[in-house]
């Protein structure tokens, strides 16, 4: 499985932003994707996830209400829409997929000023 993030940037606080990954290979196995981010100094952790087969879905209690995680198994792309960004939401945030074992995408860097 190949993994390909877009739509990072720098947004003002309150703004939005919205999240892409495009998956290839083999898709089909694909049991869960989901988004994580990495803040500088920290560790990498989970922001939102959604499950292939009946698509229910969890988030981190920092994004709860204001990120959506979403699939379109016709463009095999998951999305991440970001409303009422905070600065705290700064990181690097990576697109994974689980099938057997976890793949991982490239970062991309979302950067919220005050």
């Amino acid at each position: 499985v190949q993994l390909q993030a877009s739509g990072g940037g720098l947004v003002q606080a309150g703004g939005s932003l919205r999240l892409s990954c495009a998956a290839s290979g083999s898709i089909f196995n694909i049991r869960s994707s989901g988004w994580y981010r990495q803040a500088p100094g920290k560790q990498r952790e989970l922001v939102a996830r959604i499950v292939t087969d009946g698509g229910s879905t969890n988030y981190a209690d920092s994004v709860k209400g204001r990120f959506t995680i979403s699939r379109d198994t016709a463009k095999n792309t998951v999305s991440l829409q970001m409303n009422s960004l905070k600065p705290e939401d700064t990181a690097v945030y990576y697109c994974n997929a689980v099938t057997f074992v976890a793949y991982w995408g490239q970062g991309t860097e979302v950067t919220v000023s005050s």
